[in-house]
């Protein structure tokens, strides 16, 4: 008696455990492949390759260099914020000639009385790139 009960439930334990084990591997699988056939976006009217190359660049410059330790980027250090100087200077060239020239030579006077280092290891044309940089900010 206890045999006839006890097969069934057995029985449909296993049928059960069977059927059911496998859904989970599927399901985040098509999720998977729907998530990596998503359109990207089209962005072939813009041309953005030169000013990202440069922001880049500029970028990585200020990294290698000591400029964090008196600019960040939003606030008010030691010397001004590269928004700050953003909102100050427009792109042009005359600009980005003085602006590298600056932080070649260093000096005062336009942000307070605090005189920013001079970067004579610095070339010119890293200079520029790094003004390029931070104009960029806007």
């Amino acid at each position: 008696m206890r045999m006839r009960f006890l097969a069934p439930v057995v029985l449909s334990a296993v049928l059960l455990a069977a059927c059911g084990g496998g859904s989970d591997s599927k399901t985040t699988e098509t999720e998977k492949k729907e998530a990596s056939s998503e359109a990207p976006v089209d962005n072939s009217m813009v041309d953005t390759k030169a000013a990202e190359a440069a922001a880049s660049k500029g970028a990585g410059l200020i990294e290698q260099k000591d400029c964090k330790t008196c600019h960040k980027v939003d606030t008010k250090l030691v010397g001004p914020g590269y928004k700050e100087v953003a909102q100050k200077y427009e792109a042009t060239d005359a600009n980005i000639e003085m602006l590298a020239d600056k932080i070649i030579s260093g000096g005062s006077g336009h942000w307070g009385e605090v005189a920013m280092t001079p970067h004579a290891d610095l070339s010119k044309d890293d200079a520029k790139e790094m003004v390029k940089y931070i104009l960029s900010l806007k």
